[in-house]
């Protein structure tokens, strides 16, 4: 019966000794799978740029209250190569929009003003 006992055993020794074996094989093909990767990987090494603080950005929004020096700033901001990249994608963004805005009321009020002509003219008749 001890020997029935100890075959069992040393079987389940070696079927579990087995799967150890198994599984570190497993963990260091996956390691070295991953070491592969990591070295093959030879993309743009840009290093990150500091964000803009919200400090930054309080002193920014005030400035931007004030007429005149606020469009002044914008374009300083927008084209320094001073500035942080994201600041000056910010202002180049508001900038674009800005003209857009400009644009469409140069249309609106041609329009308008056409329309007013005609109305005022029409009543000479």
């Amino acid at each position: 019966m001890d020997d029935m006992y100890n075959n069992d055993q040393n079987s389940q020794y070696q079927n579990n000794q087995y799967q150890n074996t198994q599984y570190d094989n497993t963990s260091y093909q996956q390691g070295s799978v991953q070491q592969q990767l990591q070295y093959q990987y030879q993309g743009p090494q840009t290093e990150l740029e500091e964000p803009v603080t919200m400090g930054e950005w309080m002193i920014s929004l005030l400035i931007m209250l004030i007429p005149c020096a606020n469009i002044v700033m914008m374009f300083v901001w927008a084209f320094s190569s001073k500035e942080k990249k994201s600041k000056s994608n910010f202002f180049k963004a508001a900038l674009i929009y800005g003209a857009i805005v400009i644009v469409l009321e140069v249309i609106f009020f041609m329009v308008l003003g056409a329309s007013f002509a005609s109305i005022g003219n029409s009543y000479y008749y």
